[in-house]
């Protein structure tokens, strides 16, 4: 059966039977060093910020941590939203949304890109709705901050991470948003040295 982006019940099951399987390669367990840097930056604390396929949360943990209130999680399972529950337990519960990105509604002045993207199969309408969703989610001059794996494809459309390259990224955002930076990404975790591009997109 091939993989529906759109189909909730498919894609739960699927994500939800990696955590229980703990085959999740892409959970470092604690805060990844790009967003961190960048959130240290950011002064308006007031802002409404999204992180979807937040998985177990610490980036979410560390902006609430740091007074970002309006910091919202999404994701499809519901055991990395537990987890995270468990962990933060003054964290308005509200905010904790299971969901399929493509079906949520809301409006954020920050949606920050951490292996969600690269966690689709890498079909050309796949990336395109991914685009056009994220525009959609954000309020006029909203921004979507994060990682993207700078790495070739390798062809084979079940062995996640899926990578890119800029120019293809590119191919995606530039009709939706300013680039305001798309570059290689100098303070990447050890092991993904020199395979992630650190881009800040505004929205047209």
């Amino acid at each position: 059966m091939s993989e529906d982006i759109h189909n909730t019940s498919q894609q739960s099951d699927y994500w939800t039977q990696r955590y229980e399987d703990k085959m999740t390669g892409w959970d470092i367990g604690y805060p990844s060093t790009p967003i961190k840097e960048y959130v240290d930056q950011l002064e308006d604390k007031s802002i409404d910020i999204l992180i979807p396929g937040a998985g177990n949360g610490y980036e979410a943990e560390y902006l609430y941590n740091q007074g970002f209130v309006n910091t919202h999680i999404l994701d499809i399972s519901r055991i990395p939203l537990k987890e995270f529950e468990s962990r933060m337990t003054d964290f308005p519960k509200d905010q904790l949304i299971c969901e399929n990105f493509f079906s949520h509604h809301g409006q954020y002045d920050l949606i920050i890109e951490q292996t969600f993207f690269c966690s689709f199969p890498p079909h050309r309408e796949n990336r395109i709705n991914y685009a056009y969703k994220m525009h959609k989610l954000l309020k006029p001059k909203g921004r979507l901050v994060g990682l993207w794996f700078d790495m070739p494809l390798t062809g084979d459309l079940t062995k996640r991470p899926f990578g890119g390259s800029k120019k293809e990224y590119l191919g995606y955002f530039k009709s939706l948003f300013e680039t305001k930076t798309f570059e290689r990404c100098y303070n990447s975790i050890g092991p993904r040295q020199d395979n992630e591009l650190f881009g800040i997109f505004v929205k047209k």
